[in-house]
């Protein structure tokens, strides 16, 4: 495991596209540059050999963490990789001195809710709400 490099943008959106993750309202390319420009050292790939396995993007602006783009190559799922990419994240925002993570799950994504619960996550008596301000 290890920080992002420019170099490795076409396999993690490779990745990304994989695992479902990519929607036609984010484009992979610009949230890279996004990510780059800010805590650049919060996103983290993990190689197996020379195959780039598995993803995650965490930010902290000072009152909560984020995790996004959390990616396992489908082939290696459930061997820990995503278990050990969070840990990571979290680890790194901890010592930011960040108190809590938050991370959104599509709702018809019961696998995927059912593994951060796992790890600890919940349900927030929350609800997300969003504005695009790019125009998408």
């Amino acid at each position: 495991m290890r920080p992002f490099g420019v170099a490795d943008e076409a396999r993690v959106i490779e990745l990304w596209r994989a695992c479902d993750l990519v929607v036609p309202w984010n484009d992979p390319a610009s949230d890279i540059a996004a990510k780059l420009a800010f805590q650049p050292e919060l996103m983290l790939v993990a190689e197996l050999d020379t195959r780039l396995v598995a993803t995650v993007m965490a930010g902290y602006e000072g009152h909560r963490g984020w995790i996004n783009y959390l990616a396992v190559d489908p082939t290696l799922r459930r061997r820990g990789l995503g278990r050990e990419m969070m840990a990571a994240a979290e680890l790194r925002l901890r010592e930011l001195g960040c108190p809590k993570v938050n991370l959104q799950v599509r709702g018809t994504n019961r696998d995927v809710r059912a593994f951060y619960e796992q790890l600890g996550y919940s349900v927030d008596d929350a609800v997300s709400l969003g504005k695009r301000l790019d125009g998408r």
